[in-house]
């Protein structure tokens, strides 16, 4: 940090008001962005450092710099502090912490209520009137332990309305992966039976349900009931050869516990915590997470631990593993449900279990050197971890050429590859009905899904293209186009268009209008015969065609970007046109129809147009409609 930087005087009057209390602080950029979320047992003692000391031109200094504006949260401890510095993290996405991103949610296997109980994938929010098992790290986890339920114990998997209008089994009980409890080939009792034994099968229970289910073979033995005996034998048969097909074995009577197994691995300036999840002894597979920051973090944490070296949360010490695990630890648990162990390539901080135990009123232990069983899981969650950081870095240094190389093809100058900013455009429609445009980003080296963007066409002739693309590059960058002039945004460095000199032509209209640059605008034509690999840029500002060669790493980046352009229009113009089709949306609209009601009424009348010729009294003899909620729909539908 430079000597002459001076920081504003109402900043470091609110540094020295601060009091020495544990809390949270953080620092804000003059544009509102989040630089770093921190805790500290002493607010004052910790915060008066980064605006005391000298940093020089490190990592820190930088950060420091930039810092224009703090927020700081007192607690009654340092775990509370803890929790709320992660919780923060998680919410608010500073530049300067680790950060952990994860866009999907995990997936659980349903047991869903009924007199014969459906199991089922599932992902969302649970209710308490169903059971859940998980979560799994994979939806491919979930579907395979439902094929064994299947296999072991003929659950239905059918949705309620396939299973209340059944007349005769289905497939699935020919080839013996149903009892078909909807025809009543199974009494409610044997089926609970079933259902109860898949229940102890998913929580690791397996030589409890082999000892019933041979006590039950004998007795029907015992009775000459044959039949009944060599069914059961047939089922312990597939259970046992389930449990021998486990690529992990038990290890022990005390191992069939749920387990987490983080391992990490950092190399060349990434890292990987690999989660392996073992529910029930069963090892359910593998879930890679790639943090963020974790340069800018490990400056920050050892400078924190230097002020406040009492701290028993000091970092002090601990190699870059360490943080990055405990920083995963922290962050993931909070929306996950923490098993009754962890078995981790790092030790991990008393003070942080402890604070996750309050949270969550579950108590869980840390393993750092397992033996036994916990050790095989450990070295191959361990391994996994080399083979994705490896992966990920093949990745990136091969989307770093690709974008290298469009910059060199495209001649653009950038200070920093990272920042080259792309968006590019695309239409789609069926016959002109349903008409989407969408809008997708690249930005440090890869595609930002939470960027994308659709938008509905409205007021143009069906299937008119050009006026499609005229509207949605209007109403992205008129906006845009203020605020620029405003110094108050950004325009992307290059905006693709999926069309040749007609699609050009129009976005060099618009880019007139609104006194943009029209050297930012390129289309991709199709080359001689449309195919793949011949495409040409196209540019609005009069410059030559480029043809960028069939092996061209640039080539390979645009046809990535055009692809994922189209992939994202076709699959919103697929969901609006099956709205309008069938009137789903509509009828989901009316308040008291859930997806129950909606797919009775779909399956009485046949579709959405058959339900609004019908009158009332009709609608009324659905079951489940009641006379006000029909006279509700039928006003709902004219």
């Amino acid at each position: 940090m430079s000597k002459d930087f001076e920081f504003a005087p109402e900043l470091l009057a609110e540094v020295a008001a601060l009091p020495a209390l544990p809390g949270v602080y953080r620092y804000f950029d003059t544009e509102g962005g989040v630089l770093y979320v921190g805790k500290a047992r002493n607010l004052k003692k910790r915060v008066t450092n980064y605006f005391q000391k000298n940093h020089g031109g490190t990592r820190i200094g930088h950060m420091v710099t930039k810092i224009s504006r703090m927020e700081t949260t007192v607690v009654r401890s340092e775990a509370e502090a803890l929790l709320l510095e992660n919780n923060l993290i998680k919410t608010l996405n500073p530049r300067f912490n680790i950060l952990f991103r994860d866009d999907k949610s995990y997936p659980y296997l349903k047991l869903a209520t009924h007199q014969f109980a459906r199991v089922a994938y599932y992902r969302g929010a649970v209710e308490k009137k169903h059971k859940y098992f998980g979560p799994y790290p994979s939806a491919w986890a979930v579907k395979e332990s439902i094929l064994l339920l299947q296999k072991v114990f003929k659950l239905r998997t059918c949705e309620d309305t396939v299973f209340n209008n059944r007349s005769r089994p289905c497939l699935l009980y020919q080839i013996k992966r149903c009892s078909a409890p909807c025809v009543e080939h199974i009494t409610t009792e044997a089926y609970a039976q079933d259902v109860a034994n898949a229940e102890k099968f998913l929580q690791g229970q397996t030589q409890e349900i082999l000892t019933g289910l041979e006590q039950q073979m004998l007795a029907h033995a015992d009775k000459l009931e044959f039949e009944q005996a060599a069914e059961l034998r047939n089922r312990m048969s597939a259970l046992s050869k389930v449990l021998h097909q486990q690529s992990m074995e038990i290890g022990g009577k005390n191992d069939n516990v749920d387990v987490d197994i983080l391992a990490v691995k950092v190399q060349g300036g990434k890292a990987c915590v690999n989660l392996a999840m073992v529910r029930g002894g069963r090892h359910l597979g593998d879930r890679p997470y790639f943090p963020t920051h974790i340069e800018n973090a490990v400056d920050v944490a050892e400078m924190d631990a230097e002020v406040d070296a009492e701290d028993t949360l000091a970092t002090k010490a601990k190699p870059l593993e360490a943080l990055v695990l405990e920083a995963f630890i922290a962050q993931h648990y909070i929306d996950v449900p923490v098993p009754p162990m962890l078995v981790c390539s790092e030790p991990v901080d008393k003070e942080l279990i402890a604070a996750l135990i309050a949270q969550s009123g579950v108590k869980f232990v840390a393993i750092h050197q397992p033996r036994e069983q916990r050790r095989i899981w450990l070295d191959m969650a361990m391994k996994n971890a080399e083979l994705q950081l490896a992966r990920l870095l093949a990745e990136q240094g091969s989307q770093q050429a690709r974008t290298r190389a469009l910059a060199e093809a495209m001649d653009l100058s950038l200070d920093d590859l990272a920042s080259l900013r792309i968006e590019c455009f695309d239409i789609s429609h069926t016959a002109g009905e349903a008409t989407q445009a969408s809008c997708v980003v690249f930005h440090e080296h890869k595609m930002q899904s939470a960027q994308y963007r659709r938008y509905n066409i409205e007021g143009i002739t069906p299937g008119d293209d050009y006026a499609a693309m005229r509207q949605v590059l209007t109403r992205r960058y008129s906006k845009l186009a203020e605020a620029v002039k405003n110094n108050d945004g950004r325009l992307p460095d290059l905006v693709l268009v999926d069309g040749g000199k007609g699609q050009v032509s129009m976005a060099r209209e618009v880019f007139t209008e609104l006194g943009l640059d029209l050297g930012l605008i390129a289309g991709v034509e199709k080359g001689e015969g449309r195919k793949v690999g011949l495409e040409e840029l196209v540019f609005a500002d009069g410059r030559d065609k480029v043809y960028l060669g069939r092996d061209s790493a640039a080539l390979m980046l645009i046809a990535q970007i055009r692809d994922e352009a189209h992939r994202f229009a076709i699959t919103g113009m697929r969901a609006k046109r099956a709205s309008v089709r069938t009137g789903a949306s509509k009828l989901e609209d009316i308040e008291g129809i859930g997806p129950k009601k909606r797919a009775s009424l779909l399956q009485r009348f046949g579709g959405i147009r058959a339900i609004a010729s019908a009158s009332a009294e009709d609608i009324a003899t659905v079951d489940g409609i009641s006379k006000e909620l029909a006279d509700e729909i039928y006003r709902a539908l004219h």
